[in-house]
């Protein structure tokens, strides 16, 4: 009996970790070729059409003042900002821009030069995907068939686990269920 209790824990947690891995194996932004780690940043890391970037430095060390050249957008400056030593810049990213990566060039003097690389992605369209009701029947039938099947398992899983549980209550108490 303790064999089976604990093994159902042990099940138990081995699903959840199985369903958190692809969040865990994510793989961190690696700086680009020539980027020093933590100088530079472009947020958000996945743009769109017609989006806002923001790109941040600290590179520039006591300079007010670098341009910037991304190659779908142009040419933007940047300008000091809210923390010291820190120099930021916003361009928009054209309607007519087609997926793919985007490269930026950061430069101030004397010599300071940091390139950097974004994500362009489709413009965003209709509600956020986040979960069963209306705001994912965008979805395709196989995605909502994978999505009834795993909340089948895991209330055929909840469903036993309670029947199990019952058992065992029964049988310490001297009653059979």
């Amino acid at each position: 009996m303790r064999l089976a209790r604990h093994g159902l824990r042990i099940a138990l947690v081995a699903g959840a970790l199985a369903l958190s891995a692809p969040i865990a194996l994510a793989a961190p932004v690696e700086p680009a070729a020539g980027e020093a780690a933590g100088a530079a940043r472009i947020t958000p890391g996945k743009s769109y059409p017609g989006g806002t970037v923001t790109v941040s430095t600290t590179a520039c060390g006591k300079e007010t003042y670098g341009k910037g050249e991304s190659e779908v957008a142009g040419q933007f400056h940047l300008f000091a900002g809210d923390r010291k030593g820190v120099l930021v810049g916003e361009f928009k990213v054209p309607e007519d821009a087609v997926s793919g990566t985007d490269t930026v060039t950061l430069k101030c003097p004397p010599r300071i030069k940091e390139t950097l690389t974004y994500q362009i992605s489709g413009r965003p369209h209709g509600g956020v995907a986040a979960g069963f009701g209306w705001a994912a029947e965008a979805d395709t039938a196989d995605d909502n068939g994978t999505r009834l099947a795993l909340g089948g398992l895991l209330l055929g899983g909840a469903v036993a686990g309670g029947v199990i549980r019952a058992r065992r209550r029964a049988a310490r108490s001297g009653t059979s269920a």
